[in-house]
């Protein structure tokens, strides 16, 4: 008996968690996305890079991922019917999906108090971006997610979303309208489909325009854990998501070094 369950724990070692998983991942060819990509298919999933801009990088990527079937996909944030597309060309090409990561977004540097430069057309253009993209996309891919059975679908949100800071307040807003709505389906899509959010501090990438890697550094020496946050960091707690938080859903996984203590 002993040396039958050692053998059935080499066989769960030489698997990985996510074998036969299809994944997509929004905003996948650089900073959080690319990570998340890595360590997803790291695990045994196929995984779909979304890009927006970035063809090349998501392409290249695709090559350099462990594993094989992986593809790139054009997923702008903005547009409806090209995200109703994505699902049929999913569902042809694969015929599932199991995980979906929404890290796509955007965001600028404005004070808090230039209201000038805050536009009403600047303001709903970041809502969008962050809150409103992701739930299209959601929209069109939930019919594939509800299939799978046992699907995870991760929204990339932030510390910003309950602290009221962050890169400028249209942001915030979004994030915390995001945090929401991942509770809401949370709630109406269980127990076919988990909704969890991950909201990391600053990210040592160049998501943010105009931010400097001087004041992202200064900030995290300050932080309890005197550590920036990585995109590893953040892709860490998505896989953990996706892989061992079996009985989460509509919660928010903190991952910022203290930097709310």
């Amino acid at each position: 008996m002993a040396a039958q369950l050692l053998r059935m724990e080499e066989i769960e070692m030489a698997m990985g968690l996510l074998d036969g998983k299809v994944v997509l991942v929004t905003g996948g060819s650089s900073g959080i996305g690319a990570a998340a990509a890595q360590a997803l298919a790291g695990e045994g999933a196929t995984v779909i890079v979304g890009y927006h801009h970035g063809k090349d990088r998501a392409d290249s990527l695709c090559e350099r991922l462990p594993g094989q079937g992986h593809a790139s996909a054009h997923v702008p944030l903005e547009n409806e019917a090209r995200h109703g597309e994505l699902a049929r060309w999913i569902e042809a090409g694969w015929g599932r999906l199991d995980v979906l990561v929404n890290s796509a977004g955007y965001t600028r540097k404005v004070a808090h108090d230039d209201l000038q430069t805050m536009t009403p057309a600047l303001f709903n253009e970041v809502l969008l971006a962050n809150a409103g993209g992701p739930y299209s996309i959601t929209r069109a891919l939930m019919p594939l997610l509800r299939a799978s059975g046992d699907a995870v679908v991760v929204n990339v949100s932030s510390v910003s979303a309950f602290t009221g800071l962050g890169s400028n307040i249209a942001y915030c807003a979004a994030k915390a309208a995001l945090d929401t709505l991942t509770r809401s389906l949370a709630r109406a899509f269980g127990p076919q489909v988990r909704f969890l959010a991950v909201s990391p501090a600053a990210v040592d990438t160049d998501f943010v325009a105009g931010r400097s890697r001087e004041e992202l550094m200064a900030k995290a020496a300050s932080t309890p854990l005197g550590r920036a946050v990585t995109p590893e960091d953040v892709a860490r707690a998505v896989l953990a998501c996706v892989t061992h938080l079996r009985t989460s859903t509509g919660a928010r996984i903190v991952i910022d070094g203290g930097h709310t203590l």
